[in-house]
């Protein structure tokens, strides 16, 4: 069989297997539902949040434990003649750079939940007293 033959067959193949799929929520025919309502699970991003300020108090720490002895072998090797003092003082200066990024990054996650979290609590208060207050409440009574 030649190429084009082969090509044609697969393309042929592969057309009747298609089908369309779309990435949506099961239409409810209640009108809501809770399997596309968006959730918040305070207790859920109360732990992750938790969790990355742990890990950012101790990356500040734990990741600067070898800073002293790092530096003081490179300088020995450096006064030694050897290549590798600045190789090594060099990945010194990378690992630290991405320590660096590491504290930021669970910085920002953990200030973002707490954020989250208040901002949500904020809203839902709002919605409850802007509820409270409108003529449909006396309605649902």
């Amino acid at each position: 069989m030649s190429f084009d033959k082969e090509w044609s067959a697969a393309r042929a193949t592969a057309t009747a297997n298609v089908s369309m799929r779309l990435n949506q929520v099961p239409a409810d025919p209640g009108g809501g539902g809770a399997g596309g309502d968006l959730e918040l699970n305070q207790d859920h991003i109360g732990a992750v949040g938790s969790d990355a300020y742990k890990l950012h108090t101790r990356l500040q720490t734990d990741g600067k434990h070898a800073a002293t002895a790092t530096s003081e072998a490179a300088g020995a090797l450096t006064k030694e003649g050897f290549a590798s003092g600045a190789a090594l003082l060099k990945a010194h200066g990378l690992w630290e750079s991405q320590v660096k990024t590491l504290v930021a990054a669970c910085a920002n996650i953990s200030n973002g939940l707490n954020y989250s979290l208040a901002s949500h609590a904020k809203d839902e208060q709002q919605l409850h007293a802007d509820f409270t207050a409108s003529a449909i409440d006396k309605y649902l009574k």
